[in-house]
């Protein structure tokens, strides 16, 4: 190696120290101290008035239909949301409160873990009922996570109505919040209103990758 490759090679490499920030005998700084002063919490504890307001103006600015009702009231409820859209036949997750299900007006078929339906049953249907994990009014965000209520991820993409319940104490007010009470290990699914997307030319079309009507019955009390 001549005298000019070694001068040469070695303003390389001050050049290289200098960007990763290493002195002369390759010795790394000490690691800055990054502030972790993160929101950690939204305006609201989980279920309150001002919360589960902002969660409802979040889904009907979606475009997802929103029905508030008491405890006692949501077996109506959840009836009346799922005859106004004309289903007739309803799938539910085998581990869904069966009161929920008590004045359906139409046909509700278990989708159970032993004997899931396939993709031509789900197809067949016209509406899927769950429950959720945790709503969050910042982002108007519903997730699922395969928990009994809400069976296996299926069942909430190919039926082209979904009705979803929600618990006033699921709602939090932030996103750092939802996720804290998300599991890592289980398949999260994130709902945002209907199915929609649009092409170039901005023209919304709605239920191509999933249900294209979205009713969340949101229990107050």
């Amino acid at each position: 190696m001549t005298a000019g490759e070694r001068d040469a090679r070695e303003e390389v490499l001050a050049r290289i120290r200098t960007a990763l920030g290493r002195d002369e005998a390759g010795s790394a700084p000490a690691a800055a101290v990054v502030p972790r002063a993160y929101e950690h919490a939204g305006p609201g504890g989980p279920g309150e008035a001002a919360v589960l307001d902002r969660l409802v103006d979040r889904l009907e600015d979606y475009k997802a239909h929103v029905h508030r009702c008491a405890r006692a009231d949501l077996p109506g409820i959840v009836a009346a949301a799922l005859a106004s859209s004309g289903a007739r036949r309803v799938v539910v997750p085998a581990g869904l409160d069966p009161a929920w299900t008590q004045a359906l007006d139409a046909e509700a078929i278990i989708d159970a873990p032993e004997s899931p339906l396939g993709v031509e049953a789900l197809d067949g249907v016209d509406a899927v009922l769950t429950g959720c994990a945790v709503a969050i009014a910042e982002t108007g965000t519903i997730v699922l996570d395969a928990s009994p209520d809400q069976g296996r991820r299926a069942l909430t993409l190919v039926p082209d109505r979904h009705v979803i319940v929600v618990r006033a104490e699921q709602v939090v007010a932030s996103l750092p919040e939802g996720v804290t009470r998300m599991r890592p290990d289980r398949p999260l699914t994130l709902i945002s209103g209907p199915s929609a997307t649009s092409d170039i030319e901005l023209s919304r079309v709605e239920g191509v990758h999933g249900p294209r009507t979205l009713h969340v019955v949101l229990v107050d009390t």
